[in-house]
């Protein structure tokens, strides 16, 4: 497990880098003179370089090598950090965040298919564990080192830790992680990856100007249209090409369908919370940065102690009862954060935040797993890129809902700054997004991904054929 440890580095310096952003957005947005609100543009920019960038990671990884690919990204992630904490306007943090959201869709994905490559399927759970425990120590630390940096140094400090983890991460990389490059690899899809990223910039550019000020109203619907005319052109490419860059008959497979389906709408939920979460606590609550970090410290710290639980919990109850009955959990947790209010207990503040992280978090392990159960080798590279971009994109779009909310709330009551009831609003709706995934995990199978989980309801019914089947 000592290849899943090391590619832990890079997830590590990812969350660490996405939970630190969060908690300094109201400082930033004094420093760099905007409204907290629109350095949404700052982690939708990191997004959506992801989401662009993620498709090709697979065939990179394939045809240059995975750990050469690996190290490439950290470099090139490191960088962009460097760059982003030297930025004097949001335009220059946008167009940095950018390029540290290249390094970024190489660097995890190739990380986790090195991991796929090398790891029996019995032992998944496992092994995927061992990757994401080290990892949300990111998290875990992050918002009060975030809380920290920003109230006592400078915003910029958040940005500038990235570079020990990075050479960290570089040299272990090169020392440990044998490099694997596929002998046959096909052609690239070139055109499949440039209508991809040309409809999903358009698309989330679309989402995040919904309500921005300086914006014309027209923009928003013309970059929503202009995306989704050139999203059908690429699936209608995809769907002709012998090799398509994003592989959409991997949905045939049941569950990981549901996976990305369902998972799509949980995702959602939970990636507007970073951004919310902070916002509300500081700029509604009046918290500084430091207090605000330490409270948001028990969401990943609940996230971390479901690590030692997560794979007793679904070889007990199987990945259909665990993802159904955990969302509903997930979800109404995130409405009661928007019940919050200035003089709510600090105590039933950090219960809520921890045992929400918990079940959050366990989702995740659930979710990540069950998409690669039924996935042939040969096919992994691809469903490791759709899967990750498809994360990427719902996380981005939670964002976008998270911020758009705020703006129509503040439009409605002809308000110039944030009130804590205006969060309540966004984080019901949040709540009502993340309900709706229960219609997608309702229809996995009881023995759905029984070969990973251990969970068998019909012992002598081969766990393959339920597992595969169609819903």
């Amino acid at each position: 497990m000592l290849v899943a440890l090391i590619i832990s580095c890079a997830l590590f310096m990812e969350n660490l880098d996405a939970t630190v952003l969060a908690t300094a957005l109201p400082a930033m947005g004094t420093s760099l003179g905007v409204s907290p609100i629109h350095l949404s543009l700052a982690i939708t920019a990191y997004i959506l370089s992801l989401a662009v960038f993620i498709p090709i990671s697979g065939w990179v990884a394939d045809r240059f090598g995975s750990s050469r690919v690996f190290r490439a990204a950290i470099v090139l992630f490191t960088l962009g950090s460097i760059a982003c904490g030297l930025s004097q306007s949001l335009p220059q943090l946008a167009v940095a965040r950018l390029l540290q959201g290249v390094g970024g869709a190489m660097m995890v994905p190739v990380g986790r298919l090195v991991l796929l490559r090398t790891v029996p399927k019995d032992q998944l759970v496992r092994a995927m564990n061992y990757l994401t425990t080290p990892a949300m120590v990111g998290p875990l630390i992050g918002p009060p080192i975030g809380g920290l940096l920003t109230t006592y140094l400078s915003w910029r400090w958040i940005f500038f830790i990235n570079i020990p983890i990075g050479l960290l991460g570089l040299y272990l990389s090169w020392r440990y992680i044998a490099d694997h490059r596929e002998e046959s690899v096909a052609k690239l899809d070139g055109w499949g990856f440039v209508s991809s990223g040309v409809a999903l910039a358009a698309l989330m550019a679309g989402f995040e100007s919904i309500g921005r000020d300086g914006v014309d109203w027209r923009v928003a619907p013309a970059l929503l249209v202009f995306g989704l005319l050139v999203g059908i052109v690429a699936v209608r490419h995809s769907r002709r090409h012998p090799h398509p860059l994003i592989d959409l008959d991997l949905l045939k497979t049941a569950t990981f369908r549901i996976s990305v389906l369902g998972g799509s709408l949980f995702r959602i939920c939970m990636g507007a919370i970073p951004f919310l979460l902070p916002l509300m606590l500081q700029v509604g609550f009046g918290m500084t940065a430091f207090v605000s970090g330490l409270l948001t410290f028990a969401t990943a710290a609940g996230a971390l102690v479901m690590k030692m639980t997560a794979g007793p919990i679904l070889r007990r109850y199987g990945f259909r009862q665990a993802l159904v009955i955990n969302s509903v959990l997930s979800a109404l947790l995130t409405g009661a954060i928007g019940l919050f209010r200035p003089d709510t207990p600090v105590a039933l503040i950090l219960v809520v935040l921890l045992v929400g992280g918990f079940f959050r978090s366990l989702q995740f392990t659930g979710l990540n797993t069950l998409a690669f159960a039924d996935v042939p080798a040969a096919r992994m590279s691809a469903a490791t890129s759709l899967s990750s971009m498809v994360q990427q994109v719902s996380l981005g779009m939670g964002v976008a809902a998270g911020a758009l909310l705020l703006h129509v709330t503040l439009a409605r009551h002809g308000g110039e700054a944030l009130q804590p009831h205006d969060f309540m609003v966004a984080f019901l709706t949040i709540m009502a997004i993340g309900l709706t995934s229960v219609f997608h995990f309702i229809r996995l199978d009881p023995d759905a991904g029984a070969e990973v989980s251990g969970h068998h309801t019909h012992p002598l019914k081969p766990a393959t054929e339920s597992a595969a089947g169609d819903d």
